[in-house]
């Protein structure tokens, strides 16, 4: 802990090992002569939490929680909230020629760094958190952790000390579910080398080739049968690690073929469940409930509702189920621990192709094993079959975490922003300051991270000029100062159609379609025959898309992304505004209902920038508002309150 009041820290430890013991008390040391700190989390479920956390530690007049669709007690000493309200309050210092009102920055998850969608804002706020605030990073075990540290002492002209920890607190220990129902230690004696070698049972079992009695080779295994052996040599809970959504939501199935769970034990967790949805009502119909109350088992993954992955983990948590089914793509996002994690794949579907497993997944998915209290040992069960490759796991137990690579990029809210504060030269000297261009200048490329990031600088700034945004000198025109405001994906498209007179007048909820058909990114899927919506909605998002086509062309010209708007979120939208039920809108328009839920959101969070918008765009202003209220009802998001009692 002395190292925190001396230098900035990274700390590197995997899960368990005690990182937020270490950020509570920096916390404690901070709040000690008067001063503030700001808890930052990349996830809006995980700061609700630690909200929930820190207000029980230093009580609820000292915590607030900043996160975009929640706002309390935002003058508090110590403040909670996503990376992203964090980096645009340092966005408004900057531009109000003010240091941000903050002593101690606390990142969480710092590796987030790394992540291609969001880690721009990590770095972001490295860059230009002014060095007297102190800054405590707490990451899960990285290789490259003294480069971070080396390079944050160069931007920051203070010593940034690494506080390494590798030693799991639960020790892991590899199995093999052999399909007979044996389990077979997974690893035997070590190499020449020192490496970890598979056990001799298990080498004869790969190369024998034999039917086996409870699952063929390249067969999924019976999960009932599987519990069953888990549960003989009390090895549950288990978190089975899945390939998609739709294998998780059938494992819940399979389950049912096997004994139900005790009385007694259906009894506490028929009473902790009715307490739960007693804060969600909305949750009482759920379609997987009957299965969870009677086999203690429950699929977690993103195409569920915030609510009943949250009523999931809770339980989880409190040791009543007997397995959670996930994808491996939310490993990383998983909130609970448990005895066993199961893996039945050593690869993953990353969008487009199958490729194998990262060091990095793979144990971000065998952190989850072991609970620190109540285990010795925790276990990582290997389900042999056709997507599981035995030596490749075996070199992966040994193999060393993933290195924090740079994500920083230009896009138009940055520069937009920077502008407002900087002049092109400040803006290139801080794009000098990114961990892209130190590392560059390191390695000796011919071209450097900072000419890369400049040109692409100066490219916005052009667009941003030709089209009225900045002047030549770079500073913002009247119209780049209040479109700086607009920190989402597409500030300009938005701005464009809001100057123009393009987005939907006089209706909230086509203004809420219009936008749901900005936000979202997923690729059109063409197979899909669904009800595309009223005309109306068709007729505005196509208007819309017409209207802003110079603009967009402008755009594609000058190689600067533009997604095609789609229909089918628009009209989901709409539908969910007008007050459709939630589950006919979602299967009208084929939406799992997770990501219906996360369309609405980030459909929020875009129309409330444009609410804010009151001086320029009154009318506007008060449409984005009166959508806001119509989509975000229950069950998008779950009502506030402590699920932890």
């Amino acid at each position: 802990m002395a190292a925190i009041t001396q230098a900035d820290c990274l700390v590197t430890a995997p899960t368990g090992a005690g990182k937020t013991w270490i950020a509570r008390e920096a916390i404690v040391r901070c709040l000690q002569p008067g001063q503030k700190a700001w808890y930052a989390c990349p996830l809006k479920a995980l700061s609700n939490s630690k909200y929930i956390e820190f207000s029980r530690t230093f009580g609820n007049e000292t915590v607030g929680i900043l996160t975009g669709d929640r706002k309390e007690n935002g003058d508090a000493p110590v403040i909670v909230g996503t990376t992203e309200i964090l980096r645009n309050q340092l966005y408004d210092a900057m531009h109000q020629g003010q240091t941000i009102d903050v002593d101690l920055v606390i990142l969480d998850e710092a590796h987030y760094m790394s992540d291609p969608d969001r880690g721009v804002v990590w770095e972001e706020v490295m860059i230009y958190l002014p060095s007297r605030v102190a800054l405590l990073m707490l990451s899960a075990t990285i290789q490259n952790a003294g480069r971070i540290a080396a390079w944050l002492e160069t931007i920051r002209r203070k010593e940034c000390r690494v506080i390494k920890e590798t030693h799991r607190p639960v020790p892991l220990y590899p199995l093999l579910f052999h399909p007979t129902g044996t389990l077979f230690p997974l690893l035997g004696e070590t190499g020449k080398k020192g490496a970890p070698q598979l056990d001799k049972k298990v080498v004869r079992y790969v190369t024998a080739g034999k039917k086996r009695a409870v699952a063929h080779i390249g067969r999924r295994p019976a999960f009932d049968d599987i519990l069953q052996v888990l549960q003989r040599y009390s090895l549950l809970p288990a978190i089975f690690f899945l390939k998609s959504r739709a294998d998780c939501d059938k494992a819940l199935i399979r389950c049912t073929k096997g004994p139900m769970l005790s009385l007694d034990h259906q009894k506490k967790l028929a009473g902790q469940i009715s307490l739960l949805l007693d804060m969600n009502p909305i949750l009482s119909s759920h379609r997987q409930l009957d299965v969870l109350r009677k086999f203690g088992v429950a699929a977690h993954h993103g195409g569920q509702l915030p609510g009943w992955k949250l009523v999931v983990e809770k339980l989880m948590s409190r040791r009543l189920l007997r397995a959670v089914f996930a994808t491996s793509t939310v490993a990383a996002g998983v909130n609970f621990p448990a005895r066993t994690i199961a893996m039945l794949n050593s690869d993953r579907f990353n969008g487009v192709e199958f490729v194998p497993l990262t060091a990095t997944e793979f144990h971000q998915m065998t952190g989850r094993a072991g609970r620190r209290g109540k285990d010795k040992i925790g276990f990582a069960l290997i389900l042999p079959g056709r997507h599981m490759d035995l030596r490749q796991v075996v070199q992966l137990i040994d193999a060393p975490p993933g290195a924090i690579e740079s994500q920083i990029r230009i896009n138009f809210s940055m520069v937009l922003n920077l502008l407002l504060s900087h002049t092109p030269e400040q803006v290139k000297a801080l794009l000098a300051r990114s961990f892209l261009a130190w590392k560059l200048e390191r390695s000796h490329k011919k071209e450097s991270g900072v000419e890369l990031l400049i040109r692409d600088f100066e490219r916005h700034v052009n667009f941003l000029v030709e089209h009225g945004f900045a002047e030549p000198n770079g500073q913002p025109t009247a119209d780049g100062r209040w479109a700086a405001r607009l920190r989402v994906d597409q500030p300009v498209i938005v701005a464009q159609g809001l100057r123009t007179g393009s987005l939907p007048d006089g209706d909230a909820t086509l203004l809420a379609a219009v936008m749901a058909a900005l936000v979202y990114d997923r690729e059109p899927n063409d197979r899909l025959r669904v009800d595309p919506g009223s005309k109306a909605v068709s007729r505005v998002v196509n208007r819309f898309e017409k209207a802003l086509l110079p603009f967009t062309q402008a755009m594609a010209k000058k190689e600067f992304p533009v997604r095609a708007m789609q229909v089918r979120p628009a009209a989901m939208m709409d539908a969910w505004a007008r007050g459709e039920e939630w589950e006919t809108a979602c299967r009208r328009f084929a939406f799992a209902e997770g990501d219906a839920a996360a369309l609405m959101v980030r459909t929020a969070d875009h129309l409330r920038h444009i609410r804010q918008l009151k001086k320029e765009f009154p009318e506007m202003a008060h449409l984005a508002g009166e959508a806001i209220e119509m989509i975000l009802k229950p069950p998008v998001i779950e009502p506030i309150g402590d699920y932890s009692t």
